[in-house]
């Protein structure tokens, strides 16, 4: 339930953004897709662990703000030192997000094949 409220939010605000035509400076272009990425990365995450039947809102919520500040701070910083540390974050919120998508898949799978099997 609060995953499908979740997700709804977020293909809400999707539809509201595109929408709205609201445009940002160039400057807040790394800051805006390493949010993203952190913010893709907790709701997959979070789909996953619903699947596996771990879900906890605390977790989701601690993991999204908490992503998104270190992921927003390595930008900063990174900024403030004329190095590209915004790879890191980019790096390893990708990596995190193709592993999610992979178990969610096999968990899927998984229950498509025992219940085809039964």
């Amino acid at each position: 339930m609060i995953l499908a409220v979740i997700f709804g939010g977020l293909i809400l605000g999707l539809i509201i953004g595109f929408s709205t035509g609201v445009a940002y400076p160039s400057e807040y272009t790394f800051y805006i897709t390493v949010a993203l990425l952190a913010a893709l990365d907790s709701l997959l995450g979070a789909a996953r662990s619903q699947l596996e039947k771990k879900f906890s809102v605390a977790v989701f919520l601690s993991g999204l703000v908490v992503n998104t500040i270190l992921a927003g701070a390595l930008t900063y910083l990174g900024d403030l030192l004329g190095v590209p540390i915004y790879y890191a974050a980019i790096i390893t919120f990708g990596g995190r997000l193709f592993n999610n998508m992979a178990m969610i898949r096999r968990i899927l799978l998984d229950r498509y094949v025992l219940k085809k099997s039964e």
